[in-house]
C-alpha cells in the first residue's frame, strides 16, 4: 500500500491546532501556558491531562498516557495511523500525498475507503427520503400522527431527522437499483434481509435515523406502527418485532456508538454528566422535556466500549431505566460497566407520585407532560443506595444464607471502584446496610477476589503501576538524546557531533538509531519517532518526558553542554586506553615499542590540553 508522504505529514502538524482537536474530546483549560482537562484514558477528578498546543503533544500526569495529535485521535477514535492521519487532513483542509506501494493495494484501500463513503451517502440520502415521507407524503400520514400522539413536538421530528419508511416491499431495491448501486453493494448495505434478497429490512416503520460522532446517519432503528401489531393480535399471529435495528455494516458497530451522541455531546461537555435511558422515544422524550444530554445504546446491553465513549465528556452516568425486572437488571449491569470505565453512576430515584413510577420516560413525557419528566430525572439516588435497596429486595436478609448472597451481590460492585479508599469505605457502608460485621463483610470479599485472582485474574498495585518508566535512568546520554529527539531542527548538529559508538547506555542508543532511521527516511514528528523504537517502557519514557518542559528551556544551550560532555567521556576513555597501552610499554627495549611509547605520550598531552579547555570552557563543540 502506498504510504503517505513525509511532506504532507509535516505540512499536516503544522496546520492542526492542538487544542481545537483535542477539545472535541476533552473540556481544556489554559492555566501556565498550558491547556489541562481530566484525562480521557482513566477516571480522575483532579486534572493531570494536559496539551502543549507548541509541540503539538499531550500527556497525562496520571496514567502516562501521551503522544502526538495522531496518537491521540488513533487512541480515542480507534483508527489506523493511516485512518488518524486522513481524518485529521480533512478537519485541517491538507491534500495528502502519497508515495510507494503496489497499485493492486492502493486500488484495494482506494475501494475500501470508496464503499465507506458510498455507504455514508446513501445512508444521508435515504435518511432524507423517509424524513420527507413522513413529513409530506401521505402514506407517511399515520407514522407522523402517532409521534405527534406521544408529545413529540414537530420540532423533534427535524431535529431528530425521524423519518418512515413505506410499506411496500419491493420499492427499496428497485428505486436503488435505479440509482445506480449495484445489488452486491446493497448485499452489505444492511438495508435488506440476509434471507430475502431485495426485501427491505425497513418497511412500514417509524425510522429514528443513528448518527456517528460526527454526525453521519450511519444505520436506522425503526419502530413497527400499531396497526401493524393490532392487525397481527386480530389475525392470531406473533407481534412483529417493535424494534428493529441495522445490523453491523463497514460504517456500523453497534455496541462503540449511542443513539442521539451527537445531539448531546455539547449539553454532556458542559454539564460533565450524560442520561442513559433505554430506548429511542425516551431519549426523544428526555430532549423534549430539555434534559439534551440523553442517549441511548442501540439494542443491546450498555458496553464498555459506549462507556469509555461518554468518559470522554462525562464523570457520571445518570440511569433512566424502566423499574419492571428488566430494566432494573440491566440498571445493574449498567452501573459495573459505568464504573470500570471511570464514570460515577446514578439512578433515576423513585417519584412520590405511585403512578408516575410505573411509566418509562416516554409515557411521562406523554401523559403528565415535559416538567414532571424533567423534575423525575432530576431526582436521582446514588448507584451504592440503588445496590443496596437491590440487595435487600432480592435476598432474604433475616437468613444466615441470605445475607451471605446479599454481600456477594455487591461484591462486583466494590471491585469496580478505582481506588482502595473508595472501596474500604463501600464495604463499610454495605456492611453496615446489611447489618454485619464489616470485617467479616471485608473477609468475604477478599476471599472472593483471592479465588479470581488464582482463576486468572490480576491487579497491579499503584505502585506496580508506577514502575513503567522505572527501568530507564535519565543519565547524561539518555538526556542528550532526549534534548536531539524532542527538538528535531538541532538534529544534524548532534549527528555530525557524535557517533553511535561513543554511546554506551542501550536506551539512548536505541533513540539514537531511530533518530537515524528517521533522518535517512526525511520522516519528522515525535509520532514518526515512536514507530521506530520497539520499547514500550522507552516510548512511555520519552512521551512523560516530552510534556514536561526540561527539555525545551534554550535546548541549543542544552545541546551544546550535553555534546560537550559526550566529548569529555571520550576523551577521558581515550586516555584510560593510552595508559593501559603504556604500562604494557614500559621497560620494552624494543625500537618498535618505544617509538610507539613517545607517540602515545604525545597523543596522551593533546588529549589533556583538550580536556583542560573544554573544562575551561574554551572550546565549543
Amino acid at each position: 500500500m502506498s504510504l503517505i508522504s513525509q511532506a504532507s505529514i509535516a505540512e499536516l502538524n503544522e496546520r492542526l491546532d492542538a487544542v481545537e482537536i483535542v477539545s472535541e474530546y476533552v473540556q481544556l483549560t489554559e492555566r501556565s501556558g498550558r491547556w489541562w482537562g481530566l484525562c480521557p484514558f482513566h477516571h480522575e477528578k483532579t486534572s493531570s491531562f494536559t496539551v502543549n498546543p507548541e509541540r503539538g503533544m499531550y500527556y497525562c500526569f496520571g496514567c502516562h498516557k501521551g503522544g502526538s495529535l495522531i496518537d491521540f485521535v488513533m487512541e480515542m477514535d480507534k483508527l489506523t495511523y493511516r485512518e488518524a492521519l486522513e481524518t485529521l487532513a480533512k478537519k485541517a483542509g491538507v491534500q495528502l500525498a502519497y508515495e510507494g506501494g503496489s497499485g493492486q493495494e492502493d486500488a484495494r484501500a482506494a475501494a475500501e475507503a470508496s464503499r465507506k463513503e458510498q455507504l455514508f451517502d446513501l445512508y444521508r440520502r435515504l435518511a432524507g427520503a423517509f424524513h420527507h415521507c413522513l413529513m409530506q407524503k401521505p402514506e407517511g400520514r399515520a407514522a407522523k400522527g402517532y409521534i405527534l400522539s406521544r408529545a413529540i413536538g414537530e420540532d423533534m421530528l427535524e431535529r431528530f431527522n425521524l423519518g418512515y419508511a413505506p410499506a411496500p416491499p419491493s420499492w427499496l431495491h428497485a428505486f436503488l437499483r435505479k440509482k445506480g448501486y449495484s445489488d452486491e453493494f446493497l448485499a452489505a448495505s444492511g438495508l435488506f434481509s440476509m434471507r430475502h434478497s431485495g426485501y427491505p429490512l425497513f418497511a412500514d416503520r417509524l425510522i429514528f435515523p443513528i448518527s456517528d460522532r460526527q454526525g453521519r446517519v450511519a444505520a436506522f432503528g425503526g419502530r413497527v406502527m400499531p396497526a401493524a401489531e393490532a392487525a397481527a393480535a386480530a389475525a392470531g399471529r406473533a407481534p412483529p418485532p417493535k424494534y428493529l435495528n441495522s445490523p453491523e455494516t463497514a460504517i456500523y458497530r453497534k455496541g462503540e456508538t449511542l443513539f442521539a451522541i451527537d445531539k448531546a455531546v455539547p449539553e454532556i461537555r458542559r454539564t460533565r454528566e450524560v442520561y442513559l435511558a433505554e430506548g429511542y422515544m425516551d431519549v426523544l422524550a428526555l430532549h423534549a422535556a430539555g434534559v439534551t444530554n440523553a442517549v441511548a445504546p442501540l439494542g443491546t446491553a450498555f458496553t464498555d466500549s459506549q462507556a469509555k465513549l461518554l468518559r470522554r465528556w462525562a464523570e457520571k452516568a445518570i440511569l433512566v431505566f424502566d423499574t419492571d425486572a428488566a430494566g432494573q437488571n440491566a440498571a445493574v449491569k449498567a452501573i459495573l460497566t459505568c464504573r470500570k470505565g471511570g464514570l460515577e453512576a446514578a439512578v433515576t430515584a423513585p417519584s412520590k407520585d405511585a403512578s408516575v413510577n410505573m411509566k418509562d420516560p416516554a409515557d411521562i413525557l406523554q401523559h403528565f407532560g415535559p416538567e414532571v419528566l424533567k423534575k423525575s430525572v432530576k431526582n436521582t439516588i446514588l448507584d451504592s443506595e440503588y445496590l443496596m435497596a437491590r440487595a435487600r429486595a432480592s435476598f432474604d436478609t433475616s437468613t444466615t444464607g441470605g445475607m451471605a448472597r446479599a454481600a456477594a451481590f455487591l461484591f462486583p460492585y466494590v471491585e469496580s471502584l478505582d481506588s482502595e479508599v473508595s472501596r474500604e469505605a463501600c464495604i463499610k457502608a454495605a456492611a453496615d446496610g446489611l447489618g454485619v460485621d464489616p470485617a467479616a463483610f471485608a473477609a468475604d470479599y477478599h476471599r472472593r477476589q483471592s479465588r479470581s485472582s488464582s482463576q486468572g485474574g490480576t491487579r497491579y498495585s499503584k505502585e506496580e503501576r508506577s514502575q513503567q518508566t522505572a527501568s530507564i535512568r535519565l543519565n547524561e546520554e539518555v538526556f542528550l538524546l532526549c534534548v536531539a529527539a524532542l527538538n528535531p531542527n538541532l538534529y544534524a548538529t548532534f549527528r555530525n557531533e557524535v557517533a553511535i559508538n561513543e554511546i554506551d547506555d542501550p536506551a539512548a542508543k536505541e533513540i539514537f538509531i531511530a533518530l537515524e532511521e528517521c533522518f535517512a527516511h526525511e520522516e519528522v514528528g515525535l509520532d514518526s519517532l515512536l514507530a521506530r523504537i520497539s520499547s514500550e517502557v522507552l516510548k512511555k519514557f520519552l512521551i512523560q518526558h516530552a510534556a514536561s518542559k526540561e527539555f525545551f528551556v534554550n535546548p541549543a544551550q542544552l545541546l551544546e553542554d550535553g555534546i560537550r560532555e559526550i566529548r569529555k567521556k571520550r576523551l577521558r576513555r581515550r586516555i584510560s586506553e593510552i595508559t593501559r597501552t603504556l604500562r604494557r610499554l614500559k621497560g620494552s627495549s624494543d625500537p618498535a615499542d618505544r617509538a610507539e611509547e613517545k607517540t602515545l605520550l604525545e597523543e596522551k598531552m593533546d588529549v589533556d590540553k583538550e580536556l583542560q579547555s573544554i573544562a575551561n570552557g574554551t572550546v565549543v563543540p
